[in-house]
């Protein structure tokens, strides 16, 4: 009988050695997140792949499931433990091996698996390690299902099976590369700088864009796990500045950067302005939607007011729906609604059909960005990005606070605004227009400007974005208000940026 797993066991000790030590925090809404030796060691992990296979069988689906890594020094060796732990739950394991996360979700229509377990820690610093996982292609678990699987790891309650087995897919890199480029060619000439920092993507993306026709200029793309320069994440404002500097340097006429399981994209303009992924996404709405009349796109509610005011969008007819942020809540929706494609502010994009098949791939974010400057010849990124209507809005700002009290803090924060909202209560000096709850909350006043807070799904930290269509100041007013009711808890430490 495999031991019951325990949340802490010092590491350098016969107890480290000898049981598996999974904290319950690592269950997050939508993926597994942990610190590894930390937070959870390799028999944690064998019981995290023995509790995956009793929840499949549990759900009535077929045990047979695709798993790959990400580039860290340590996920090979968490991959085999899990495989472990699936077969001896009797799953039947198709390995890609090295892989991105979209990678390892195409691998689900290519190998006709119906679930996944991708070993990645996505963006988050080296030290983590985390799962991916999903039953139900393109969908991946959310709360429900993540939830189940912590009562059976942490409650042992493991079900044994035979007929577990294992497979090595040889080459499944250039079965994934060969599908992103089966499409026309670009015909317009486009210097693209392909920024990987140093992760995952730097042996998938750069080989894409080439073979589309793109001049290729490579940044970081060695793999190093190590990180040398910064952590893979477009979101970040060194890897952001990093893009940028080279588009400066080489004439470029986009900056393209990869996170470090290859699911995200974040954009330069060819002047080296950094985009924030929400705009992308009004661009690229806005360039389908000519394709698409009518088409429904799933949005976060970090991003953008545009897609729901852009005077384009509504004269395309399309439809926005705001949803919870979260690649697992974002993809549901899109597959729900049959939406053309979902964008959160992350980077996270959701290509559906008859576009893509669902799930969020960076590098097929990046084909449709440069799709539509080959749709626009006369047109640079920039002048893409300046037709849009101008608005203030900061990056997504995230405060610590530790994992045990977030979500009581957040539903602390929505509480005080939900009795501003009844009682009549004014902020920046203006009538709430409205209030968003369906994930955290969203906080509009009369003239536009808005402000969100939630609990961050990956990391001991909240979230917080502001963003007005009237004026910098009035976003910087809204900041700070947000950011008074935030200082009432004692709990919420310091921003890892501000405005």
């Amino acid at each position: 009988m495999f031991p019951t797993p325990v949340p802490q066991l010092t590491p350098n000790t016969y107890g480290y050695e000898a049981g598996p030590m999974v904290k319950a925090t690592g269950f997050r809404e939508y993926d597994a997140r942990w610190l590894f030796g930390k937070e959870i060691n390799l028999m944690g992990v064998q019981a995290l792949g023995m509790g995956l296979g009793t929840l499949l069988r549990e759900m009535g689906v077929k045990p047979e499931l695709v798993t790959g890594h990400d580039y860290r020094a340590y996920s090979s060796s968490i991959k085999y433990a899990l495989i472990t732990g699936l077969m001896s739950a009797g799953v039947k394991v198709h390995d890609i091996g090295l892989a991105l996360s979209p990678m390892a979700y195409f691998a689900q229509f290519d190998l006709d698996v119906p679930a996944v377990a991708m070993v990645t820690a996505s963006h988050n610093d080296n030290g983590w390690t985390g799962v991916k996982m999903g039953a139900q292609r393109p969908v991946t678990f959310g709360p429900d299902e993540m939830g189940r699987l912590r009562d059976i790891v942490l409650g042992g309650k493991f079900s044994y099976a035979e007929g577990g087995s294992y497979r090595f897919v040889e080459n499944f890199r250039e079965r994934y590369i060969g599908d992103l480029t089966n499409r026309a060619k670009i015909t317009r000439k486009l210097k693209v700088v392909a920024a990987c920092g140093n992760g995952t993507a730097g042996a998938f993306a750069p080989e894409v864009l080439e073979r589309l026709g793109c001049e290729v200029v490579p940044l970081d793309v060695e793999l190093d796990h190590t990180f040398p320069r910064y952590n893979p994440n477009p979101e970040d404002m060194k890897m952001l500045h990093a893009i940028a500097d080279k588009v400066r340097e080489v004439g470029a006429d986009v900056g393209l950067g990869f996170d470090g399981d290859g699911d995200r994209c974040g954009v330069v303009d060819n002047h080296g302005e950094e985009i924030f992924a929400d705009k992308i996404g009004v661009m690229l709405a806005r360039d389908l939607s000519k394709l698409y009349p009518a088409a429904t796109f799933v949005v976060d509610v970090k991003s953008t007011g545009l897609f729901a005011t852009d005077p384009e969008l509504i004269a395309q007819n399309v439809k926005a729906d705001y949803w919870k942020t979260g690649h697992s809540y974002i993809k549901r929706r899109v597959t729900e609604l049959k939406a053309l494609a979902g964008f959160e502010k992350s980077g996270h994009f959701f290509f559906n059909a008859p576009i893509g098949r669902g799930y969020d791939d960076g590098i097929l974010t990046a084909i449709h960005v440069i799709e539509m400057l080959d749709r626009n010849p006369t047109k640079s990124m920039a002048d893409l990005y300046t037709a849009l209507p101008k608005t203030w809005g900061s990056p997504t700002m995230a405060p610590h606070c530790d994992d045990e009290v977030k979500y009581g803090i957040v539903d602390k924060v929505v509480h005080h605004f939900q009795q501003m909202q009844a009682k009549g209560e004014t902020i920046i000096g203006q009538p709430i227009r409205d209030l968003v709850t369906v994930n955290g909350v969203r906080i509009t006043a009369q003239d536009g400007t808005w402000g969100l807070v939630r609990a961050s799904s990956n990391k001991p930290e909240l979230v917080v974005v502001v963003e007005s269509p009237v004026s910098e100041a009035r976003m910087r007013e809204m900041f700070a208000a947000v950011d008074g009711v935030l200082r009432q808890h004692p709990e919420v430490g310091a921003y890892n940026q501000t405005i």
